[in-house]
Formats: C-alpha cells, structure tokens, sequence
C-alpha cells in the first residue's frame, strides 16, 4: 500500500492548476505534462489500450480474466487542481502518528491548522496524515484519486491469479472549472457504469449533487464630475450592491448546508461607469433551482425598471443532479455501500454540495457516483489526507471490482 501515498508524493509535484479564462483545452500545459506522464505509467504497468487524446483525456483497459460475463466497470479522476489557490511547488510533509494537537505548517510564516478550527482532526489521532507547507494546496482533489485508482489496478495485474471484469480507467482535465466532462467520449470508453473517485472523507459515498448555473452581470452606470452629478449620475457600483441586496442573505453558502442552496457572489469588478460580476447558482432541486433564477431574473427586471434598462444578465446551466439518472440503477450504489461495509468502513452517504465529472456523465449515457478518496480541506492550504484512507480507497475500488462478480 507505500505504493498509492508514493505516486500521489509524486503526482504532487506536477504544477495542474486549471484556469477559467482560458480558451485552451486543457486550460494548462502543466495539465498536458502530468497526462503524458500518466499514460507513460499506465503503459508501463500492464494497461491495454492506453490513449491520450489532444485535450488530455487519458482512457486505458485492464481487460477481464474470467470467462463470466460481468459488467464493465469503470474509475475516472481529474487531473487538474482547483484555481482557488497555487498548486506550483507543493512541498507536501507526512506527519506520522498524529498526536491530536494543532498542526503548525510553516512557522516562518506562522500558518497554523487549529483544531479549534478544524475539530474533524480529533479523528485521526494516532494516523499518519499528508500536509501542506501552508503556501499551496496540497491537491488530494484530485491526485489522490488517480493514485489511488492506478494502485488498484496496479494490483491486479500483479495479481492475475484474482478474478475481475473488464477494468476501465479514464482521467480528465478542468473538472474544477466544470468542462471536465465537455469532450469524454462515453462511446470510447465503453464502460456500463463507473465510478469517480473524487470525494472527500473516509466513507463518503455520493450519489446527489447540486443542480448548477453561472449568472454573469453587467451594469452600465453614468458617470459624471461628482460636483454636478444630481440627477444624472448612476453609480453603477452602488446598483449592483441595490441588486445584490434584493437576493435573499440566508441563502448564501456560509449560511447553508444539506440540501439547502444558495447564490454565491463569486467576482465583482466595478466603478462608477461600468460593473460586472457573477454568481454561481445551486440547489439540489429543480424546482428551487429553477425558482431561484427566476428571482434573480426579477431582480434585474426590478433594477432595469427603476433605472431604464442598465442591467443585462446571462444565465448558463453548467450541470444538473445526477440522482435522476442513478436512481434507474441503484444496484451500483448498493455496491458500493456493500463493498464499504465488508471493509467495515462506515458508508456516508450524502448529497454533494458541488459537482464532479460524474454529474455531467451521467446525463452522458455513463452512470457515474462518486467514490471518496480520503482527502479534507480540498481548494486551500490546510488541505490533508489521512494515509489509511488512502489505502482504504484502494481497498475500496477492489472490493467494488470483486462484488461486480457475483
């Protein structure tokens, strides 16, 4: 099991922050360098028809051993790392035998995890967790799950003698700025359901997800020489905060939780002449979903009504919950929480107050719940990941193999 904590040392160090200004896909060279890098390594463990294709997807078989027709199974993660924080020169530390109190990350620059702050720490007393320096993030979201889905493998091939069905194992990138699923090709893939492996804590067991959309504003103010702007300035900034006034405060994320959605006012820029800024819109029901734009969309109207038409709004949905399409084949969740449960792992199953590439497959043709990898704190520098979930993880992604079977 030194073999999963050893690759996600090592896949680490490769700089994959994606990057939602950009047009290129993926949206980084150093995304491009760790899939080159992987499909290297796939081939070099055994794989079968090992692909990386000219935006990065990675796509690999392990194929079956047994005469038995089972289904074919697939495990996919992403590559790149979330563009909230720096993931360049991560200098991750293992902290063995964790003694329960805080954890200093860089005393030089006095970045402490407290656990004041963080109580979930007080369940992994006496493991070995992987740390940030408190400079980057550490990005277990989502190198973990490729070291862990690779370990697995891995293990089948040098372990012929155990059963399984056909294995298919895909990687992608920009899932953080949500186009991970934008150019996966189902049909290649040719899995009958998978798996991603890109959750958080030991357990977590995820069929659910928000239903989403982007919402970006632009509001074209009046700007005149403050002495002499009665009656005829607009200050377009002080609209956009009328606008975002009108939207409901306790549904923001830091008030909410479950299945409880939000608006989140992700960027703002602004002066007296012009102002833009957007939010990101999520509930795990279509219905609020779909209630909640329309508030917004009356927000704008009421603003363009006092104001004479300075407001335009753009809405794009960018995935919806997958539970409509999981639902159908609920086998693959039992699965999971059976393969779960004979590891005496507890299974956790809840709603996911995001979204993965599994979403978006799903409605693809491709079945897709999420799988945890470990890792806590995921987008920041007090990312962690306990050692021995890790090497549950892989315990998990076989179990699941295993029980496909019977």
């Amino acid at each position: 099991m030194s073999k999963v904590i050893d690759r996600f040392l090592r896949y680490v160090s490769y700089d994959t922050k994606s990057d939602e200004s950009s047009t290129s896909v993926p949206s980084t060279a150093g995304q491009m360098v760790l899939a080159k890098a992987l499909a290297k390594e796939l081939e070099d463990i055994g794989l079968s028809d090992v692909s990386l294709d000219e935006n990065g997807y990675i796509m690999a078989t392990l194929p079956s051993n047994i005469e038995k027709q089972v289904p074919k199974i697939g495990f996919i993660a992403h590559m790149d790392t979330s563009p909230d924080m720096s993931g360049k020169d991560v200098n991750p530390r293992i902290i063995e035998d964790y003694d329960g109190k805080d954890i200093v990350l860089n005393s030089d620059l006095n970045i402490v995890m407290k656990v004041k702050d963080f109580p979930e720490l007080k369940n992994y007393v006496n493991k070995d967790l992987i740390v940030t320096d408190g400079t980057t993030l550490l990005g277990a979201d989502n190198k973990a799950g490729i070291a862990e889905v690779v370990t697995a493998v891995e293990y089948l091939i040098d372990n012929p003698h155990i059963p399984h069905g056909t294995i298919k194992v895909g990687f992608t990138p920009d899932e953080e700025i949500g186009r991970g699923a934008n150019h996966f090709d189902v049909e290649k893939f040719n899995a009958d359901f998978a798996y991603t492996v890109d959750g958080g804590p030991l357990g977590e067991l995820e069929y659910e997800n928000f239903n989403a959309a982007t919402a970006k504003i632009h509001i074209q103010g009046r700007n005149v020489h403050p002495g002499t702007a009665k009656d005829k300035m607009i200050n377009s900034i002080l609209v956009a905060s009328e606008l975002n006034d009108l939207l409901p405060v306790n549904e923001r994320p830091e008030y909410t939780q479950g299945y409880e959605g939000f608006y989140h006012l992700i960027s703002f820029n602004g002066s007296v002449e012009v102002t833009e800024f957007a939010y990101i819109i999520r509930d795990h029901s279509m219905e609020k979903f779909n209630f909640k734009k329309d508030t917004l969309q009356k927000a704008v109207d009421f603003i363009n009504y006092k104001y004479g038409d300075i407001v335009s709004l753009d809405i794009i949905d960018s995935y919806y919950n997958m539970r409509e399409k999981i639902e159908p084949v609920m086998h693959i969740i039992d699965i999971a929480k059976r393969a779960m449960e004979e590891l005496e792992i507890a299974p956790l199953i809840k709603p996911i107050r995001g979204g993965t590439d599994g979403a978006r497959l799903s409605y693809m043709g491709l079945p897709c719940p999420n799988l945890f990898t470990g890792g806590l704190n995921f987008h920041g520098k007090f990312e962690y990941i306990p050692t021995f979930a890790m090497e549950k993880s892989v315990e998990t992604i076989l179990k699941i193999i295993e029980l496909v079977q019977d």
